[in-house]
C-alpha cells in the first residue's frame, strides 16, 4: 500500500496549475499572434485549451523534470503545456457529434457547439503541429541540444498518433455497444489515457538528462497511473451527477465498457489501487526519491472528480 508522505497534494496543485495556466495563456497568444491560423480557429483553440481542467500531464511532465535535477522555470512549464495542448485536441474532437456527442466539458458547453463542427475539427487538427513546435522550442530554451530537443518532440507525437492517443479513440468509438473484456479495456486505455500520462513523464526526464533507467521506471510509474485514472474515471462516472463532474453524456448512455462495469464497483476500487502501488513500486525501482509524484499517484485515485 501506498504510505503517507509530507506533500500536501492540494497546495502542491493549487501551485503548479497556476504555473500551467499562464504557460498555456503564453502559448495561446502566440497562436493567437500567428498568421497562418485563422481567428476563428483561433477563437476555438483559446475555448478549447484554457477552459479549464485538472492539468495532471502538464502536472506530470514539471514533476518529472524537477525530479530529475531540472530546475523549474517558465520554460519547463511551456514544454509541459505542449502536452496539454494535445490533451486539449483530443477532448475537442471527443466531444465531437461523431464521436461521443457531448454538449458539456468542464461544466461549460464543449466547443463545437460554441464554435461550429467544422471550424473545431480544424482547430483541434491545428493544434498538433503547433504542440509539437511549442516542445521544440520551450526544450531548446532549456538549453537542450538539438537532437535532445528533436528527442523530446518526437515522444509527444508518438505517443499522440496511432500507437498512442488517435489510437485509442480509434478503439474506443470500435468498442462502443459491445462488452469487451478486461486485456481489452487495460489495452485501450494504455494507448487512450496512459500514452499522454506516460509520455508527459518521459519528456520531463529526457529534457533533465535522466538515464535510461529512470526514464523506464518513470514510463512504468505513467502506465501504471494511466490505468488508475481510468479506472478512477469509470468509478465517477458511475457514480457522481453530471453537475458535479462537469461533462455529458456518461459512459453508459454512450454503451461503452468500463471498469465498473466489468468488475463492479468495490473490484474496480481494489484494482485502481494496485495500479498506484505498482507506481510506486517503480518508482522505487528507479531509485528515485519524489514525494510529489508518490502524492499524485494517491490523487489520481482520492479525487473527486
Amino acid at each position: 500500500m501506498t504510505r503517507e508522505l509530507p506533500v500536501d497534494v492540494g497546495g502542491y496543485l493549487r501551485g503548479e496549475l497556476r504555473a500551467i495556466e499562464a504557460a498555456l495563456e503564453r502559448a495561446v497568444s502566440r497562436i493567437e499572434a500567428r498568421t497562418d491560423v485563422p481567428a476563428a480557429e483561433a477563437d476555438a483553440i483559446r475555448h478549447g485549451v484554457t477552459t479549464g481542467g485538472k492539468r495532471l500531464r502538464p502536472i506530470l511532465c514539471v514533476t518529472a523534470y524537477a525530479a530529475c535535477g531540472g530546475q523549474r522555470s517558465a520554460e519547463a512549464y511551456d514544454l509541459a503545456s505542449s502536452v496539454e495542448m494535445i490533451h486539449a485536441y483530443s477532448l475537442m474532437h471527443d466531444d465531437l457529434p461523431c464521436m461521443d456527442d457531448a454538449e458539456l466539458r468542464r461544466g461549460r458547453p464543449t466547443t463545437h457547439i460554441t464554435h461550429g463542427e467544422a471550424i473545431t475539427t480544424r482547430a483541434g487538427a491545428i493544434l498538433i503541429p503547433l504542440a509539437a513546435i511549442q516542445a521544440l522550442s520551450a526544450t531548446r530554451a532549456l538549453g537542450c541540444d538539438e537532437g535532445r530537443a528533436r528527442a523530446v518532440a518526437r515522444l509527444l507525437m508518438r505517443a499522440a498518433g496511432a500507437g498512442g492517443m488517435v489510437g485509442g479513440q480509434w478503439v474506443d468509438l470500435l468498442g462502443e455497444g459491445q462488452a469487451l473484456g478486461g486485456g481489452e479495456l487495460d489495452t485501450l486505455h494504455h494507448m487512450k489515457t496512459g500514452a499522454l500520462l506516460a509520455v508527459a513523464l518521459e519528456m520531463g526526464a529526457v529534457a533533465a538528462g535522466a538515464s535510461q533507467a529512470v526514464r523506464q521506471g518513470l514510463l512504468e510509474y505513467g502506465r501504471a497511473i494511466g490505468l488508475a485514472f481510468q479506472i478512477t474515471d469509470d468509478i465517477l462516472d458511475a457514480t457522481a451527477t453530471a453537475e458535479v463532474l462537469g461533462k455529458n453524456p456518461s459512459d453508459v448512455v454512450l454503451e461503452k465498457s468500463t471498469y465498473v462495469a466489468l468488475y463492479g464497483l468495490a473490484e474496480a476500487r481494489q484494482r485502481a489501487q494496485v495500479e498506484v502501488d505498482r507506481a510506486v513500486r517503480a518508482l522505487e525501482s528507479a531509485h528515485m526519491d519524489s514525494p510529489e509524484l508518490n502524492a499524485l499517484a494517491r490523487f489520481v485515485v482520492e479525487r473527486g472528480r
